[in-house]
């Protein structure tokens, strides 16, 4: 008996929607230590000193090789690959034949027509699928999913950054760094041991993400962490992933734009329904009374990669994305959430016969695989808020959220449900509660890189 597919799992529910509403999934699980101090101080190390987070267990990596490689990416991403080649990197978008996005991925390149690309298994996958089915000439040479087990990776990946990396990283590699500008490639030391890095500050402050031999890692690490006691290098755990995230302003965990739609239909029956699209979960107020899931679907512009949409080649999704570039759209923003609503969430645990709201976990209040929170105006749903998670820098809660452009201005206050409608789905994760109205004002320019 062969696995069952997406498409076959589908076919025993009355829509997409249906299947994720209720599901039992919980979030995502990050394959690492939750926490090697406390989750506050790690949160404040990469303002003040610097942090060590270990990449190497917790995303997907697809390697690809052949002269067919970038003829593949070129195909599927938004982005233009005229001057792609070796130590060239980029932040790779993939969209469906409607324009909605699939995910994105980080795409690196050392050595001609060879790449790794890392990230969610939403948009792996799909470019997975295209080189198995598309006629490329491309070879997959490997699907690293994620471990906690070194051994069973490829490559270690490991994240330097704060106002001490750069000092860090000139100890171990014996002397200045390469200058490698923002989402550009290089090389260095650390010890006797060559790492290849990508300026990527997902933190919002100086430092590298760099790689290498996965049989290397551990001599790797000892080498940077002896080299960092002196300039307080922290370890993070995996607790506050996602508070760097929403911290530097990238959100990656939109629901994938593959339910629907005659010409997705063959990709569904090969994706399996043990995938993260078939064995996931939908949460938060943003409910469609429809029972619609492309009511959940988001575009590139609506999180910010407009700008990286080059229409100088043919890709999937192309058509639509012009049609849309005229359009009204959403924006992308940052809402910090009102501390006197926050408190009231946590204040009623202690007070017998009061309203009893969901519960908002520190540091990251996500209780499914995909969250999806309504953003309102006088009542009226004006956009939709992602994954709230506490920011001990900022001493707030915050999200990212896509909104009315018009609405994407500094100080404006909005609104967020928190909380599901009908006294919350049949998700465990989901305690039966009633919905709160949040106050939250906008921050117009999210994307934070120190």
């Amino acid at each position: 008996m062969t696995d069952q597919t997406l498409e076959q799992k589908l076919q025993g529910y009355a829509s997409p929607f249906e299947m994720l509403y209720n599901a039992p999934a919980s979030p995502f699980q990050f394959p690492v230590k939750p926490e090697f101090s406390n989750f506050r101080d790690e949160q404040a190390a990469w303002k003040n000193a610097a942090i060590f987070q270990d990449m190497s267990h917790h995303m997907t990596d697809l390697q690809l090789q052949g002269p067919g490689v970038s003829k593949l990416l070129q195909g599927l991403a938004i982005n233009s690959f005229g001057n792609f080649g070796a130590m060239k990197a980029k932040q790779l978008v993939v969209c469906s034949y409607d324009g909605f996005m699939i995910g994105d991925a980080i795409l690196t390149c050392e050595t001609e027509n060879k790449v790794h690309i890392l990230g969610r298994p939403s948009s792996i996958m799909w470019i997975a699928y295209h080189a198995a089915t598309g006629g490329y000439d491309v070879e997959t040479l490997c699907i690293d999913k994620p471990s906690p087990n070194l051994a069973d990776r490829q490559l270690y990946r490991y994240q330097v950054q704060g106002p001490n990396a750069n000092k860090i990283l000139e100890a171990v590699n014996g002397g200045p760094l390469p200058d490698i500008p923002f989402f550009k490639m290089g090389k260095f030391r650390i010890g006797s041991y060559q790492a290849t890095a990508l300026n990527h500050r997902m933190s919002g402050a100086p430092g590298y993400e760099f790689w290498g031999s996965s049989e290397e890692g551990e001599a790797v690490r000892a080498l940077v962490f002896e080299a960092g006691e002196k300039y307080d290098l922290t370890p993070v755990g995996g607790r506050i992933y996602p508070c760097t995230s929403a911290e530097s302003g990238w959100f990656g965990g939109a629901v994938p734009a593959v339910y629907t739609g005659e010409k997705t239909k063959e990709y569904r029956e090969w994706l399996p329904a043990k995938s993260p699209e078939g064995s996931g979960s939908i949460g938060g107020s943003y409910y469609s009374e429809e029972h619609d899931i492309e009511d959940l679907y988001l575009t590139p512009y609506e999180l910010g990669y407009g700008f990286m949409i080059k229409f100088d080649h043919e890709f999937i999704g192309r058509e639509a994305l012009e049609k849309m570039a005229e359009q009204p759209k959403r924006k992308k923003v940052r809402l910090v959430w009102n501390a006197e609503d926050t408190n009231e969430v946590y204040a009623s645990q202690f007070r017998p016969g009061a309203e009893r709201y969901k519960y908002m976990e520190m540091p990251v209040a996500n209780y499914s695989t995909f969250s999806c929170d309504e953003v309102l105006l006088d009542g009226e749903r004006v956009g939709m808020s992602f994954v709230p998670a506490y920011s001990d820098n900022l001493r707030a809660w915050i999200s990212l959220a896509c909104v009315r452009e018009d609405l994407a201005a500094d100080g404006k206050e909005l609104v967020v449900t928190w909380g599901e409608r009908d006294g919350g789905s049949a998700k465990p994760t989901v305690e039966r509660h009633v919905q709160k109205a949040i106050r939250v004002t906008v921050d117009a320019k999210p994307v934070k890189r120190g």
